[in-house]
């Protein structure tokens, strides 16, 4: 497997990899990562659909990216999904994804027209005393030393940074900036989350640094994501004849582990209560989805409180994750992200208005007509001074096929489910639905006396917990998540984002995406190149361009140096005066 750039590559057809007809594979998990490693499998390496299995435990598709109504429940969405217009390995595989609304259409075909057409921007990123304008002009307001506390953190060497902690490398003048608000409710990042995986995240999305503030950087999906990606995926799936296996519970992978080769030999599974076992053969590849952000997931209702399951559940992503590593140590080390929830829970509200008395509320705020079928809050808009760091979005609307005319489906989340809300004075994962949708209301400036029928009349709200959503996020180092394709592997894989490749970042559509071509390129031997990862955090405009963005605009030469800086910033400007080193500088308003 290798890397490659430019359309030369992006537009060529592999040739069909020697013995593949002789292939099967198995596919643990039926995620965004493991539909795409099936979708890969069937188009780059031309293996039959009847010889893919996917093996889900649940009844339905999908992962972490779901959407659906549940029945006496109400519509959920336990997260949503931002993209950028630089996931090269999504939009490679949404170009050959038929469109199950429009034929003649591809899902990369409909997102971009869509995107092109209304495009995506935030007229009220940020609220305080309720509902009040907070989004500060775009400005991050970071101080010089902020500043420079990031930009050292930028140029720090991965290894420096195993194992440490966000705020060990930033101080109170980058937690308490208007940066770090946009940042850590955007991306879910806490405190005490990883800083190597916050520098990863300034490098890849170098670019986006100015698009913070009002989402410019961001396309969103017409629909949910599931009915918007995950059902295009499994119907195109299904025309290949793949093997769909649900309510299969894959409890562990037995590997034959010897000096230089590793072999996975056989798939343990629970099928119907009873337990069966797969047996293999070099040829059958194992696609392995191991750990799980939605792993104990729980729903509450309208009614009652979301439950908080931490406990790791026998033949869940987790479970199976701990058998497998304890049979080799290039297998990962689970217990690095999921032995701690209280640190890598939030939860979030799946709230659907039933009359026409919230709509105004959410219109006053996002300052657009919710109805009119186009962006709405054009991504969260976060409650600045609530005690559950509280955010909420609609995107464009219906967000569902079914959803009735006259209603809104929205997403509510909140980083601190242990904190005692603002107006209803308990913990958000001590609420019931109502009680979420109570907390929000007050926060968008209903009166207090209009709350509580609001709440229960006139919105149905399901919270959900989700005990391990930003388990990635966790310090780690290197070997804590398998490579994609060990070193020595066989016949086996890993996918996901518990899976290693140093070419993205975790919690992204993208990361899932690439892990599974990724895996599939290389264990097929798919002789076209994997498209590399945008290379913004090389190119000089963009490095320069975010500089001046991240300081509100204002230029190098502004900075309090000292006596002596300022000397050598005019010695140095001296010597590129009339060069086009100048010129680029004065062109991207640095000097």
């Amino acid at each position: 497997m290798y890397y490659s750039s430019g359309n030369y590559e992006a537009f060529a057809r592999p040739v069909k990899p020697e013995g593949v007809d002789h292939k099967s594979a198995y596919i643990v998990g039926s995620g965004l990562a493991a539909l795409a490693a099936a979708c890969f499998l069937v188009r780059d390496g031309q293996m039959k659909g009847e010889h893919v299995h996917i093996l889900e435990k649940e009844p339905i598709p999908g992962g972490a990216c779901d959407g659906y109504l549940y029945e006496k429940l109400g519509y959920v969405m336990r997260g949503g999904r931002e993209m950028d217009n630089h996931f090269e390995c999504m939009w490679d595989l949404f170009r050959s994804i038929p469109s199950i609304e429009t034929d003649g259409v591809s899902v990369l075909d409909e997102y971009y027209w869509l995107n092109k057409k209304d495009p995506n921007y935030s007229l009220m990123r940020a609220t305080v005393n309720r509902g009040q304008d907070a989004h500060t002009d775009k400005k991050f307001n970071l101080s010089d030393k902020a500043s420079l506390e990031i930009l050292r953190l930028f140029f720090t060497p991965d290894e420096e940074l195993y194992d440490k902690q966000i705020d060990e490398y930033f101080s109170e003048e980058v937690l308490n900036s208007n940066f770090w608000l946009y940042w850590r409710t955007m991306f879910a990042f806490e405190n005490w989350h990883s800083a190597l995986e916050m520098k990863l995240y300034m490098k890849r999305y170098i670019h986006h640094i100015g698009g913070l503030p009002d989402f410019t950087a961001l396309r969103f999906t017409k629909y949910n994501q599931y009915e918007s990606m995950i059902l295009p995926m499994v119907r195109y799936l299904q025309g290949f004849g793949v093997q769909f296996h649900y309510g299969v519970k894959v409890v562990n992978v037995e590997f034959d582990i010897q000096k230089g080769q590793k072999t996975a030999r056989r798939v343990d599974i629970i099928r119907e209560e009873k337990e069966e076992a797969i047996d293999l053969t070099e040829n059958d590849l194992v696609f392995i989805t191991n750990g799980g952000c939605v792993e104990n997931s729980a729903l509450g209702s309208q009614e009652s409180p979301a439950p908080f399951v931490s406990d790791i559940k026998e033949g869940g992503g987790w479970d199976m994750w701990r058998k497998i590593a304890a049979q080799d140590s290039s297998f990962g080390h689970p217990d690095k992200f999921c032995s701690d929830p209280e640190k890598s829970n939030w939860m979030s509200a799946t709230v659907t208005t039933l009359d026409q008395k919230i709509p105004p509320y959410v219109q006053k705020i996002c300052r657009r007509d919710p109805f009119s079928g186009k962006v709405v809050t054009g991504g969260i808009v976060t409650a600045k001074d609530s005690n559950w760091l509280l955010s909420w979005t609609f995107n464009r609307q219906p967000q569902f096929r079914s959803q009735p005319k006259g209603q809104l489906v929205g997403w509510i989340y909140g980083l601190f489910s242990d904190k005692p809300g603002n107006y209803v004075k308990k913990a958000m994962r001590d609420c019931s639905g109502k009680e979420i949708c109570m907390e929000w209301l007050y926060h968008m400036g209903v009166p207090e006396q209009e709350i509580p029928e609001l709440a229960e009349k006139s919105a149905n709200t399901v919270p959900c917990m989700m005990p391990y959503i930003t388990a990635f996020f966790m310090p780690r180092a290197k070997g804590d998540r398998p490579l994609v394709v060990p070193e020595g592997a066989v016949n086996f894989a890993f996918l996901g984002q518990f899976a290693e490749t140093q070419r993205d970042t975790i919690f992204t559509t993208e990361y899932s995406i690439r892990t599974g071509m990724e895996a599939v390129y290389t264990l097929l031997d798919i002789d076209r190149g994997v498209p590399e990862v945008w290379g913004s955090t090389y190119d000089i405009r963009d490095l320069l361009n975010s500089t001046v963005q991240l300081r509100d605009g204002k230029k190098l030469t502004d900075m309090d140096m000292g006596l002596k800086g300022k000397i050598v910033m005019k010695e140095a400007l001296k010597k590129i005066k009339g060069t086009d080193l100048e010129k680029l500088l004065e062109e991207h308003h640095v000097i």
